[in-house]
């Protein structure tokens, strides 16, 4: 049989995107921290466009509450331990692994059993270790000496007593506690206030050696537990969204400023071919600033019960629900939310993990007036009601169940209870009684 080439004319259609495009794409999925890279990049090989970084005295929201004198005024209770439960078993369930392989000794046990309940949900221990031998009958010294064991469980910050060692532990764990980060570490009220003289002073360095141990800082994380939540957003990460409440009662949503630096245009550096790529990358930027505060404004809308009384009252809601409310596609509010977080009264959540389907009513039935929770919702209400069970007498995923239908109103399988339990890394009850033990 012969072959022979014919040239055939074929007609389709292609979507070919535009650089520009493409470039918008990636800005509107940039985090801040990705987008800062994005930036700096830019400006070191554009004469054009210059960066204005925020200064050391913006402190970020994540660190509102842990440094000396920045406490919250918008709390929804005025005691942050008042609204705030016991740690999350996930993180429990970490912790207790850890004192499984590294505390053999049965009096050194009792010792780390007890610090581990000391733990609160950011990973500092909130109870005097004095008050803690005391109730032990042992000296303040073992205590401490157990402690110093169990400060080297990852991640580093775990069982610090206050800010200053939880990151002097992470310091230390990144070879990076010199005697100018000692000094800086010790005056840290100082520096929330912005007196980097100051310090330079007390530590015979000059300001620019502060000010780089302060960016050294901004890199850490001071609530090192809150990792182990599945709807909060890692706090070595700067929020992207910062949510905060009026004195009317109401909630403004807006941009994290200290967050990002300040993007200015440069007329009389550069060419005139740098000086239009400078603008169309701070255009970019607005437009990806605008978009993340539509998407963010709406979601946190939606969410508003969980914004008032925390993770437990995390409503159903889907991404085409969002989309369709701001006019925009499925895909350009799931490329939004992909990497951004948002600090609240109750910690730093990431935006995609609030997204959740129903549970226990239909939309008609919820229209009708029957109730429907979140998934998420009950997964943080499931953690909560086993981290405060009794160690003795943990809870069956049966009685788990029963429980939480009858507070809730909602008929809830035991299966969706197990599995949920999976999913927070927390043990069947057998075996949480044998670990209690």
């Amino acid at each position: 049989m012969s072959q022979r080439q014919r040239i055939e004319v074929k007609q389709s259609l292609r979507l070919k995107l535009s650089t520009g495009l493409l470039a918008s794409i990636d800005m509107i999925k940039a985090d801040a921290a990705t987008l800062n890279r994005l930036l700096e990049e830019q400006a070191a090989e554009n004469p054009s466009l210059a960066l204005i970084q925020p200064a050391p005295q913006e402190w970020l929201p994540r660190w509102n509450g842990v440094l000396p004198g920045a406490g919250r005024s918008d709390l929804p209770h005025a005691d942050a331990g008042e609204r705030v439960a016991g740690p999350g078993p996930s993180l429990m369930a970490h912790v207790m692994a850890e004192i499984d392989q590294r505390i053999k000794a049965p009096a050194d046990r009792r010792i780390a059993l007890v610090l581990a309940e000391a733990l609160a949900p950011s990973g500092w221990i909130d109870r005097p270790l004095a008050a803690m031998a005391r109730e032990l009958g042992c000296r303040v010294a073992e205590v401490e000496a157990v402690l110093q064991r169990l400060q080297k469980i990852e991640p580093a910050g775990l069982f610090a007593r206050n800010l200053t060692e939880c990151l002097t532990l992470q310091a230390q764990e990144a070879g990076l506690y010199d005697k100018v980060m000692k000094v800086v570490l010790a005056h840290l009220d100082l520096l929330a206030r912005g007196e980097v003289g100051r310090i330079a002073q007390i530590a015979a360095v000059t300001e620019a050696e502060v000010t780089r141990r302060f960016r050294l800082i901004r890199t850490m994380d001071p609530k090192p537990g809150t990792a182990f939540d599945p709807v909060m957003a890692p706090s070595l990460r700067e929020p992207d969204l910062v949510a905060r409440r009026r004195s009317s009662g109401d909630w403004e949503i807006g941009l994290n400023g200290s967050a990002l630096p300040d993007l200015r245009i440069n007329e009389a550096r550069g060419t005139a071919e740098t000086r239009a790529a400078a603008k169309e990358l701070s255009r970019l930027v607005v437009a990806r600033n605008a978009t993340l505060l539509r998407v963010g404004a709406e979601v946190l809308r939606r969410q508003r019960p969980a914004l008032d009384e925390g993770t437990t009252r995390l409503q159903p809601m889907t991404m085409a629900e969002v989309a369709e409310a701001l006019g925009l596609h499925e895909s350009t509010v799931s490329r939004v939310v992909a990497g951004t977080s948002v600090d609240t009264p109750w910690g730093v959540w990431w935006l995609r993990k609030l997204f959740s389907r129903g549970m226990g009513a239909t939309k008609a039935e919820a229209a009708g007036g029957a109730k429907a929770l979140s998934a998420a919702a009950l997964r943080d209400l499931l953690a909560r009601r086993i981290a405060a069970e009794p160690a003795e007498a943990p809870l069956s995923d049966e009685a788990l169940a029963r429980g939480l239908g009858a507070d809730l109103g909602l008929a809830i399988a035991r299966r969706t209870v197990a599995k949920y339990r999976d999913m927070l890394g927390i043990p069947p009850a057998h075996r949480r009684k044998l670990r209690a033990r």
